[in-house]
């Protein structure tokens, strides 16, 4: 494997205007092949806009959703990837041909799909069907996966897609900001958004405390160090319907070390050069190959009782 670079990216996405989001889309991805990124990583949901999606029918969601590979967003993606020589990932609804609505998150480049990953856990739409694969590809010379938002909150995911061979997973998110059991959680005062400049330090320190970044922390560099993998986090920033988003899009390295974010409250991309001997130096590394998984191998495996109730992931 040679080193690449990979850019992450943060943007106010618009519900249900794909047209606004692919043209962000694009001249973000303008912006980090100009940088020399060889990929770019877009949220989940990117190119439609995610929590307005919590009050849609049926008839609705299917209406927004497209078709993989074959579909209008998915051709424009190829379009920009072919343009500007660059891979893209970006994130939108999905409809099969039994009109089944998925979750789903596509890599191409400019000769076209690459991969394509259907969410584990979807919860935001009670007609959004859960994925049941693992997600893992060649791009680049690298072994890469995908797991969208929650599915990187199962670590048995993020172990399982690491033990498939990735050694780069892109973790698109819609999060932060929103109420949880989690001490400190909760929604930031979207009031505060209008006037984003003359309130820039309230925000980042809402940003960065116990309902966002702070919270981030606690979770994402254990993902990255445990299974010794670049995470390629990305997420949206500014409003998602009512919601206020906080960004903070960033790359860590397999140390579990920050190694590019994004800090500004505007559109923005975060430019990382990801290199192959970290993967082995990392402690990760040593913790997989000293697995012994005949000592739990059926306990993990094993169907259980829910010890919480998850009723609000409906």
């Amino acid at each position: 494997m040679k080193k690449i670079k990979i850019a992450t990216a943060q943007f106010e996405n618009k519900s249900g205007d794909k047209e606004y989001n692919l043209k962000m889309i694009e001249q973000l991805s303008g912006q980090a092949a100009e940088t020399g990124a060889d990929v770019i990583s877009f949220h989940e949901c990117s190119i439609t806009g995610y929590t307005f999606a919590r009050n849609l029918s049926y008839e609705q969601m299917l209406a927004l959703s497209e078709s993989i590979p074959d579909g209008p967003s998915v051709a424009a993606l190829i379009g920009f990837a072919k343009k500007y020589g660059i891979v893209i990932l970006a994130g939108l609804f999905e409809k099969d041909e039994n009109n089944e609505l998925y979750k789903a998150y596509v890599c191409v480049d400019g000769n076209g799909l690459i991969a394509s990953h259907r969410k584990l856990h979807p919860f935001i739409n009670p007609y959004i069907k859960p994925g049941s694969a693992y997600t893992v590809f060649e791009l680049l010379g690298w072994k890469c996966g995908i797991l969208i938002c929650y599915d990187n909150n199962i670590i048995e995911n993020v172990r399982a897609t690491r033990l498939l061979g990735a050694k780069v997973i892109f973790m698109p998110h819609v999060t932060m900001c929103t109420p949880s059991s989690r001490p400190g959680a909760g929604f930031v005062d979207a009031s505060l958004w209008r006037d984003k400049n003359a309130n820039a330090e309230l925000l980042r320190k809402e940003f960065d405390g116990d309902k966002g970044r702070k919270w981030l922390m606690k979770w994402l560099p254990a993902r990255a160090y445990d299974n010794a993998v670049y995470a390629v986090f990305s997420n949206p920033i500014g409003m998602d319907d009512d919601q206020l988003k906080n960004g903070c899009s960033m790359i860590l390295d397999p140390f579990g070390e920050i190694i590019a974010e994004c800090r500004s409250l505007d559109n923005e991309i975060s430019v990382a050069e990801i290199d192959p001997e970290k993967l082995t130096d990392a402690g990760g590394s040593r913790y997989i190959m000293a697995r012994r998984p005949e000592l739990y191998g059926g306990i993990i495996g094993e169907k259980h009782k829910s010890e919480q109730n998850v009723s609000w992931l409906k």
